[in-house]
């Protein structure tokens, strides 16, 4: 039985493995950014949905995610973003930095762009919150 356990366990680490994905978090003044590198998928949106609320937890004046080295952006990763914006609530304003047909192509696609504002670079999605 415990053989088995640990077979389980060291096979989603295989697939974790190869969905590999980093996730930071940083404030430039009162705005918290999330970036991401990698693939944000089933297995590791989970990581992306985490340091979102933790970043929502601290009362941002604003929260931007950083898809700018995401090199594959799944279903998964779109729903987080979708429950995210709707956690900010009319309080927090929530960005996505989203340039290429990795990111921003799906997000626009599936109609997510419609109530999250795309930006093609980071340095955009942070003046957005002073204009």
């Amino acid at each position: 039985m415990d053989e088995q356990a640990a077979e389980d366990t060291t096979g989603a680490e295989g697939a974790a493995a190869s969905s590999n994905c980093v996730v930071t978090e940083r404030w430039v003044d009162r705005v918290a950014v999330v970036s991401v590198s990698g693939v944000v998928d089933m297995l590791t949106s989970p990581q992306l949905e985490t340091a979102i609320d933790t970043a929502l937890d601290q009362r941002p004046a604003g929260v931007v995610v950083d898809f700018t080295d995401v090199e594959f952006l799944a279903s998964a990763g779109m729903g987080v973003l979708v429950a995210a914006h709707d956690k900010a609530g009319s309080d927090v304003t929530l960005r996505v930095v989203a340039d290429g047909p990795a990111t921003s192509r799906p997000l626009k696609l599936v109609g997510i762009a419609d109530i999250v504002s795309l930006h093609p670079n980071l340095d955009e999605a942070l003046a957005a919150y002073h204009t």
